[in-house]
């Protein structure tokens, strides 16, 4: 088997942080490669590195591409190739040796290699957003000059080849998280790559939609005969996709082979989370008869919530469970106010006074929604703000800031992060920090406003095994230390189970059981734990 990439001691730096350290690995042609690590552990900064379209300041060791190259159009293809003649003009392809270490960014050689390399971001659907499927795909095809009725045909097949047909004139912003990641991949399949870098491409979607975008990126990797480069929180991912993997942590390699090896390392940092026995206080919540109605054009009137009662204790950690559409998410934004139910009864304790959430107005329930947080499940920092604006500034609380950083790196902490690394983020950008770094700085935000009340609508969707582990710990520790009372919306049963006293499972905008967290997940049906497990017990 052609060697197709070597790194050779490569060392990655931004201001004074190491954040890749000594890298050494051999890639082969065809071969799959799986990046496991823990968040902010350099996974995303070596798949842009391997990219070789960014330029780094601190950079040093060697990126080594084995490729055969065309010297009359610049074609490339793999080393394997060299003698053979090239597929565009006939001349023969000549084996070069390419490092993106030392190569200029514009350089010709170095241009053409990136040519023949695609990439799948999490969360980063870079699609056209108000056009159709086929004309995304079409957009891509006119990039490299292909146009006509040619380009409708190869369109129509990349979509087939991602199974994505029945999508092709559906408007893209209007696709599911897995649906556009398929178009991405479609798009980026135009390049007849020789390497896939896929970078937590399913990390945000549910385990079935996952699936679906795992046996696309397999079967196309397949076709095209090409290199695969994947990183992911999910062991499971790097076990079934991979020929062989890494661990990164800390920007190091401390294990590489045998996948399941590798993954079966990385999760032995994986510890026993204890739960304390903790004593509730009085009554902190209380529902009775709860409707949220609304309509829509396509199912006409929706009991998104339907008579539900339900009762949460100061310091109490109580879990909303059920699969998709149950209701889970409308009852947390009743909580929290930002939806008004439909008839219904909602108060909130605040001092000795119970504050009816259905009273509008700053002596209603304006006088709970401050001391009531929620972190979305699709949280946004502010992009242009570093971590310390973001959790003090931009939320509003205006501090010395000798004490808003003090603030910061004491909440950061309580969200996951360890001190030296709580420190280490304070000045740098969302867009510096890795996916899970996010989250838990997203939960911070949450946190910084000191809310007697918590709901967390999937706080651990897009974090890695190790660092769920983690944050459990944290919200363990923030009941126990703070008292403070949380409400999570979740469909990671092994995450409720750790650290949520009592659940309440919902079906159709109905409560259908609520006691001990252990006693409702025995009585899940088989769909539900199918949606609710299916992902979780991978990982583990």
């Amino acid at each position: 088997m052609s060697v197709f990439i070597e790194i050779k001691d490569l060392s990655v730096g931004f201001d004074d942080v190491d954040v890749l350290k000594n890298i050494n690995l051999t890639i082969n042609e065809g071969e799959a490669i799986g990046v496991l690590g823990k968040s902010g552990s350099g996974k995303s900064i070596l798949m842009h590195v391997l990219r070789g379209v960014e330029k780094f300041d601190r950079i040093s060791g060697q990126l080594l591409y084995h490729v055969a190259r065309c010297e009359s159009c610049g074609q490339i293809e793999p080393a394997s190739h060299a003698g053979n003649s090239c597929k565009k003009c006939d001349s023969e392809l000549k084996e070069i040796v390419a490092d993106f270490v030392s190569l200029p960014l514009h350089d010709p050689v170095r241009r053409d290699i990136t040519r023949r390399l695609a990439i799948m971001l999490q969360r980063t659907f870079a699609l056209y957003g108000d056009d159709r499927v086929i004309v995304n795909v079409m957009n891509a095809l006119n990039e490299i000059g292909e146009k006509g009725p040619s380009a409708i045909h190869k369109a129509a097949d990349l979509l087939d080849q991602v199974n994505l047909s029945h999508r092709m004139m559906h408007i893209a912003r209007e696709l599911s998280g897995g649906e556009k990641q398929r178009v991405v991949l479609a798009r980026q399949l135009v390049k007849d790559p020789m390497m896939l870098l896929a970078d937590e491409p399913t990390g945000t979607l549910d385990p079935k939609t996952a699936e679906l975008v795992h046996n696309s990126i397999m079967n196309s990797v397949k076709q095209y005969n090409m290199s695969l480069i994947i990183t992911s929180h999910w062991p499971h991912v790097i076990e079934e996709l991979s020929d062989k993997a890494i661990l990164l942590e800390d920007g190091k390699i401390v294990a590489q082979g045998d996948p399941k090896e590798v993954c079966s390392t990385f999760m032995k940092e994986a510890s026993v989370i204890e739960k304390h026995d903790y004593a509730v206080g009085d009554l902190i919540i209380k529902a009775k008869g709860l409707k949220m109605k609304y309509f829509s054009l396509d199912r006409g009137v929706v009991n998104a919530v339907n008579d539900i009662d339900f009762e949460v204790r100061e310091g109490e950690i109580f879990g909303l469970i059920g699969v998709s559409g149950a209701g889970k998410t409308t009852t947390s934004k009743i909580i929290t106010g930002l939806l008004q139910p439909t008839t219904g009864d909602i108060h909130i304790k605040i001092g000795d006074d119970w504050v009816d959430m259905t009273v509008l107005g700053p002596h209603g329930k304006g006088r709970a929604t401050k001391y009531v947080g929620m972190l979305h499940q699709e949280y946004s920092l502010y992009p242009h703000r570093n971590v310390v604006d973001n959790l003090t500034e931009s939320i509003g609380l205006e501090l010395p800031h000798e004490l808003g950083e003090r603030k910061a790196i004491q909440t950061l902490m309580t969200a996951g992060f360890s001190e030296r690394k709580a420190t280490d983020i304070l000045q740098k950008m969302p867009n510096e920090l890795s996916e899970g770094e996010n989250h838990r700085v997203a939960m911070a935000q949450v946190l910084m406003k000191e809310p007697r009340i918590l709901v967390f609508d999937e706080p651990t969707g897009t974090m890695d095994p190790i660092t769920k582990i983690e944050v459990s710990k944290s919200i363990l520790h923030a009941r126990e230390t703070l008292g403070e009372t949380f409400v999570i919306v979740s469909h990671y049963m092994d995450f409720v189970a750790e650290v949520c006293d009592r659940a309440a499972l919902m079906r159709l905008g109905k409560i259908v059981d609520i006691g001990e967290t252990s006693e409702v997940l025995s009585h899940l049906t088989r769909d539900e734990r199918e949606e609710a497990l299916e992902g979780i017990s991978k990982d583990l």
